[in-house]
């Protein structure tokens, strides 16, 4: 597998373009992004677990209940939720595409992010989308992922090449998210396509399989979002043979798929509202997946962890508490905790007790963009990975008046 240029039009069949339509105030914001398929596509997704949805996830699974999609359309600035006639807006957006594409309107995913409880004008988007599908282009991955931006301070895109069947294949993916990230499903609003060919069911059951191990396992705030969504299409158009059960062919999907989100949740971890760093815990040593993974979102979503690390504080006394609380049952007498960057590496625990250490060599271990939090638990082998970042000052700045 090789990382290529492209993003979601890296695969073949795929265009994509943003513009800016008027829903955002400022001009130099795209606001509304649009993926097209050639073919329809085989489709899958996950949605929030929040019990407040924004409309448009209402509509998107109606419209892909059957497993098939041709196109995405996402309008950025505002998040259709909690609107009365939000669902009337999101399946308006879709039937207006619909008749500039010339599909049908139940083959559009319709997604929606920014400011919950404010009405959604459809004026904007029925007067940008000729300009929208106009533009569509095979080099317009770029636009599709500023399109869907909000406070996030840079695009998240990336495009994986690989072989199924003697068929080259290939899977991208942008993403948007900086804040009110912490999944419980999947997270932000994610777009994947793909010209492998894969049985609807088959591409759902990899989607879900994925997740718990990677956007599950990322967390900027402790704020689970309205309107995250994750959604892959699949045209088939690399000509392998199509993936129908598991097996060999399926395997390699997974690990392409795998690659295309772990890229991403570092992306959206990195790029957490107001972090400077981005933070990644691994922990090793444990008997089962689920503790494994418990300890290291539990040590990620800690606030004082998070400050610490902003910081460049190597308080591993929060490390160990967060362990204590996240309900996951450890034997805190072995677990070990170092802290690692481009820098070095250094152990600051052992056996659930303080080791003597430099307190300067570990400060300038964390004060590096990319840290990893090292935790052995035991003697087994199986790991985990969550991801999150360091908690600023600049944080409550941008959510202190996110709204106005």
């Amino acid at each position: 597998m090789k990382q290529i240029s492209g993003g979601i039009c890296a695969a073949k069949g795929f265009k994509a373009n943003g513009i800016h339509c008027g829903i955002r105030k400022n001009r130099t914001k795209k606001d509304l992004a649009l993926i097209v398929s050639d073919i329809p596509a085989a489709a899958a997704a996950v949605y929030t677990t929040n019990l407040v949805k924004g409309a448009p996830l209402t509509v998107t699974k109606a419209h892909i209940a059957d497993g098939i999609a041709q196109a995405v359309i996402c309008n950025s600035g505002n998040a259709n939720t909690c609107n009365a006639n939000g669902i009337e807006i999101a399946e308006q957006m879709s039937d207006l595409l619909a008749q500039a594409l010339n599909i049908s309107p139940k083959d559009i995913v319709v997604a929606s992010t920014g400011v919950i409880g404010q009405p959604l004008d459809i004026t904007p988007i029925a007067a940008g989308i000729p300009a929208l599908v106009a533009g569509l282009s095979t080099d317009g991955c770029d636009a599709a992922a500023e399109g869907i931006m909000t406070t996030d301070t840079v695009k998240k895109e990336i495009a994986i090449e690989f072989e199924i069947g003697g068929k080259t294949c290939h899977i991208g993916g942008i993403a948007k998210g900086s804040g009110m990230i912490h999944p419980n499903m999947a997270t932000m609003l994610v777009f994947i396509t793909t010209d492998v060919a894969i049985a609807p069911a088959m591409l759902q059951k990899a989607l879900s399989g994925d997740i718990a191990g990677t956007f599950n396992m990322v967390s900027v705030d402790g704020d689970t979002s309205t309107n995250d969504m994750v959604t892959v299409l699949a045209n088939g158009m690399a000509g392998n043979a199509p993936i129908e059960t598991e097996g060999e062919d399926f395997a390699t999907f997974m690990k392409a798929l795998n690659t295309v989100t772990v890229n991403l949740c570092r992306m959206i971890a990195g790029d957490g509202e107001g972090a400077t760093k981005l933070l990644e815990c691994i922990v090793s040593g444990a008997d089962d997946l689920t503790v494994a993974r418990t300890v290291a979102k539990s040590v990620i979503c800690s606030s004082l962890l998070k400050a610490a690390m902003f910081g460049a504080d190597a308080n591993w006394g929060r490390v160990l508490c967060a362990i204590g609380y996240s309900g996951a049952p450890v034997n805190v007498d072995r677990v070990d905790v170092s802290f690692r960057s481009p820098k070095g590496e250094i152990t600051v625990c052992r056996n659930g007790a303080g080791v003597a250490f430099s307190e300067e060599k570990a400060k300038e271990i964390l004060l590096e963009r990319n840290i990893e939090i090292l935790i052995s638990i035991g003697d087994g082998n199986v790991t985990a990975t969550a991801w999150g970042c360091d908690l600023t000052y600049d944080y409550v700045k941008i959510n202190g008046d996110y709204r106005t």
